[in-house]
């Protein structure tokens, strides 16, 4: 199945969707004609280099052999190609070697990376976490030395933070820095789980890891953030002999076989620390938050790769009778049901691309806007969506990835027809860069409670501005207005409920969390599509994908509601040998 880059798409949501105009005083450069040639040569890139990749990868993968990673096939090249080509520097600053352009401009060109080859795209998606920590919270030898061979794509970066006995546990990590009398540190400890630990396309690697010092206080303010690269750097910047950090193993996955997930041992291993002393929880979060948008991404990405391909097949494949025309043998795309899941499919795309996009723009405007005002509101709005970015854009990858198995029938389950790599490429990314649930607790724990509310308040005050706008709409969209509205009366309804049990019986806001993510993601989906309807530019399809949304998932959110406010009596109640445990 031949991969199409949705170009066209990324800009009407860029334009349409996600406020991109909004950008323009602050990135006077990414001007029209520049995001259109930037998108185009990515798209162009994604399809002709990464795509005809991507299956060598799933099957042959990457290996273990003498204590160094050899990349799947062709893997190698096409980063060193995708260096070369610059797309490592589009958002870096430009004193850094940058391009400086926005963030939602390299979101929506590493969504088609994403696309035609998820196990690549995780090489470049950390290096850009990794840039971003150290320009916040790096030395200046970090910044002159570090950050432009990360940004020419010289050199990849990693995030080390899990250990065999701490997952998402941050406070039970064991990992020490013991100062080594020179202003420096030893790193010794285990690391799991390290996406790109090791590999052969760079000749180095900036290893980003968390650990603690031997008099550090316990948990979390106890960890201290710091850099350890595969070869020793010396002050001049000179790569010197190896570092004391090998690789102790590959994880054998369900997916993205492509992509070397390695057991990283540092044995004494030089290091130097970044920011304070302590704070490392907080500047990984730099590069954590950046990655949970790129995961968000990444989410709508796999579901873009698994949509085309049912679309395909279902053009391809002959099977039973026209429901239209009587005729037979017909085609799979006519059957009603086949038709219908595939709007709905490509809906839940169009509203997944619409959140991420809008988040990358808040973002951008956070960091870059004139007004100190713009800045604030903006960054309220930017974190108060990330978690929904990315659980609920990688809860649709997931689901996406699995109605294209189901389009292809049996022949989706067999491996030869290739709609399985992407359900089982699509199954990581509700779990990694924090698992969905997670991201969760993080919404209803910290987001809600942004500037007293005004986060989650502003934002819905501008979903009832556009349905205002859908109700004066033509007369195909005002029955929508009806659904979104319901909706969002269900999503303040939810929240109004999450704030006072937050305040005196957490473990009820708690038990509702992970459906409260979903009843205003699924809120928030149906908002970004009504924008793509309403612009003046929007096809037909655009009100067909907002209508079959409407009808098949924001019916079911006033639904949700009666699931965020269960409350814990139930589960505080239940014990092991109830569930079946003698």
């Amino acid at each position: 199945m031949t991969f199409r880059a949705p170009v066209r798409d990324l800009a009407f949501a860029l334009r349409h969707v996600a406020g991109f105009e909004q950008l323009a005083e602050a990135y006077p450069e990414a001007d029209s004609d520049t995001v259109d040639a930037v998108l185009e040569a990515a798209g162009v890139f994604a399809a002709e280099v990464l795509a005809p990749i991507n299956r060598q990868g799933d099957l042959v993968g990457a290996k273990l052999e003498n204590g160094v990673v050899r990349s799947a096939p062709g893997f190698a090249d096409a980063y060193k190609a995708f260096a070369e080509a610059g797309w490592t520097s589009l958002a870096a600053a430009p004193e850094h070697g940058g391009q400086g352009l926005p963030k939602a401009l390299e979101i929506a060109t590493l969504e088609m990376v994403q696309a035609a080859n998820m196990a690549f795209g995780l090489c470049p998606m950390l290096s850009l976490g990794a840039i971003e920590a150290l320009a916040l919270h790096g030395t200046e030898r970090h910044r002159n030395v570090f950050l432009p061979k990360l940004v020419s794509g010289e050199w990849t970066g990693t995030m080390n933070l899990t250990e065999p006995q701490a997952g998402s546990d941050l406070a039970a990590l064991t990992t020490m820095a013991t100062p080594d009398g020179q202003g420096g540190y030893t790193l010794s400890g285990q690391k799991i789980f390290i996406t790109w630990g090791d590999h052969d396309a760079t000749d180095n690697i900036v290893h980003l890891v968390l650990a603690r010092t031997p008099d550090a206080p316990p948990g979390v303010k106890g960890v201290s953030l710091f850099l350890a690269s595969k070869v020793l750097i010396d002050e001049d910047g000179k790569p010197g002999a190896a570092n004391d950090v090998r690789v102790g193993g590959l994880e054998h996955k369900l997916g993205i076989h492509g992509s070397p997930t390695c057991v990283m041992l540092f044995e004494g291993a030089k290091a130097e620390l970044v920011g304070k002393l302590h704070q490392g929880v907080a500047h990984m979060f730099t590069m954590m938050n950046a990655a949970r948008l790129q995961v968000g991404a990444q989410g709508t990405a796999i579901a873009e790769r698994a949509y085309q391909q049912a679309l395909d097949f279902s053009l391809e494949r002959v099977q039973g009778r026209s429901a239209w025309t009587g005729a037979y043998p017909s085609r799979l795309f006519d059957h009603p049901d086949v038709r219908r899941t595939l709007l709905l499919m490509k809906a839940k795309i169009e509203a997944a691309r619409g959140i991420c996009l809008s988040t990358a723009v808040a973002a951008d405007l956070a960091h870059a806007a004139a007004d100190e005002a713009v800045r604030a509101t903006a960054k309220l709005r930017e974190e108060l969506l990330t978690p929904i970015a990315k659980a609920w854009s990688t809860d649709v990858g997931v689901e996406v990835a699995s109605l294209g198995v189901q389009i292809h029938g049996g022949m989706g389950f067999i491996e030869e027809t290739g709609a399985a790599q992407h359900y089982r490429d699509a199954r990581i990314i509700p779990i990694y860069e924090g698992t969905n649930g997670i991201q969760a607790i993080d919404l209803i724990g910290r987001k809600l409670g942004l500037a007293d509310g005004q986060a989650v308040a502003d934002l819905m005050d501008d979903i009832r501005d556009t349905i205002e706008a859908l109700k004066a709409a033509d007369a195909s969209l005002t029955p929508v207005a009806g659904r979104l509205e319901a909706a969002l009366n269900a999503a303040a309804s939810a929240t109004a409920w999450l704030v006072d049990r937050r305040a005196r019986a957490m473990p009820d806001a708690l038990s509702g969390a992970t459906a409260y993510l979903k009843l205003l993601g699924d809120t928030v989906g149906g908002w970004m599509l009504a924008k793509g309807a309403l612009a003046p530019e929007a096809e037909a399809l655009r009100g067909q994908l907002l209508r079959v949304y409407a009808e098949s998932v924001l019916a079911q959110v006033p639904g949700q509601l009666a699931a965020v406010t269960l409350g814990a009596e139930d589960l505080v109640a239940v014990t092991p040998e109830a569930l079946g445990v003698h």
